[in-house]
């Protein structure tokens, strides 16, 4: 009978000190660089979408993980000094939220874990490409959408499509590098891209006249013209009947037929995922970082039957929200409020 009890506590004191490593409080620090306010709601998106994600994996904020969350100056300096103050803090896992460009940059201390959520600003072509798992610590997970993913909703909802027209203005580095991302991938899926500048807002509607013989659709690169004069573009598009995809779901609620674009609550989830995979013991330079595998797509139903494009019910279905009823003056309206 001794015998058997001091086997049972045995076993009782194995069972206990086997999962102490679960046990044990973890520490999560989200570290969130920038210089504007109107970012705010975007990184409260993402940080909640890391939070919900945590919750999921059985990671009960105040019970078993402490969350704790850090704004700072959008610097490389002010990064590099957050990280190195969370290291020596021995937190389990340190997310930065930032450009992509400070993610390039920034220095990740020894030892540390360490999730990067980099975000690419509208129009700036990505350096992600090849980005992978670093000996230095450092994983994550990017909103970049590629052109290769826009011109695959293009093909889809017009398959015929070939001729597309896109108008920026040249001045504008940001616009020039995108489109040149563009053309090359129009290449590479046997399609050809026919440009008109647009020095100037005032200029949209007269570059979108000049292509609407040449083209099979317009395509919005994000060009800051091109955004301060959308409603001359959708009149064009609307009175031609040439198709037009946007850039963001704000195009689309103006009348684009169609975009893509990364929820940033979506995004914060899937960083959140890869944090639970480290609280739970695997190696931060083991877990390959990520591209945003969730793009939601936004329609206009009213849009696509002013130019042209019929939506298929599965289309329809497969959107995370659909327009109907968008006017030129609500357009018009919106705009003139900003």
């Amino acid at each position: 009978m001794r015998k058997f009890l001091w086997a049972a506590i045995c076993c009782l004191g194995a069972w206990s000190a086997a999962p102490a490593s679960y046990a044990q409080v973890k520490s999560v620090t989200v570290i969130a660089a920038s210089q504007d306010v109107s970012a705010d709601n975007q990184l409260s998106a993402i940080r909640e979408g890391i939070r919900e994600a945590l919750r999921v994996n059985g990671f009960q904020e105040g019970k078993n993980f402490k969350f704790q969350f850090e704004s700072i100056q959008a610097s490389v300096e002010q990064i590099d000094a957050a990280l190195l103050k969370q290291s020596r803090g021995r937190a389990d896992a340190i997310v930065v939220i930032s450009s992509e460009a400070l993610a390039v940059d920034m220095t990740i201390p020894a030892q540390a874990a360490v999730v990067q959520v980099r975000l690419i600003e509208p129009g700036t072509p990505g350096q992600s490409a090849g980005w992978a798992a670093s000996a230095n610590g450092a994983t994550g997970v990017s909103n970049a959408l590629t052109s290769a993913r826009r011109i695959a909703l293009i093909r889809q909802l017009l398959p015929g499509a070939r001729k597309v027209g896109v108008i920026y203005n040249p001045a504008d580095t940001k616009s020039v590098a995108r489109a040149k991302e563009l053309q090359e991938q129009l290449t590479a899926n046997g399609m050809v891209m026919i440009e008109a500048a647009a020095q100037r807002p005032a200029d949209v509607g007269s570059a979108a006249r000049s292509l609407i013989s040449r083209v099979d659709v317009f395509y919005s690169l994000g060009d800051a013209n091109v955004q301060k004069s959308y409603s001359a573009l959708i009149k064009v598009a609307n009175d031609a009947k040439v198709p037009l995809f946007g850039n963001d779901a704000e195009n689309v609620r103006q009348g684009a037929v169609a975009a893509l674009m990364v929820s940033d609550r979506d995004l914060g989830t899937q960083a959140g995922r890869m944090v639970a995979r480290i609280l739970r013991g695997a190696k931060s330079t083991a877990v390959a970082p990520e591209f945003a595998i969730r793009p939601q797509l936004y329609v206009n139903a009213s849009a696509a039957q002013k130019q042209g494009v019929g939506l298929t019910e599965t289309t329809l279905k497969s959107a995370v929200e659909v327009f109907n009823n968008v006017s030129q003056e609500r357009a018009n309206n919106d705009r003139s409020r900003r």
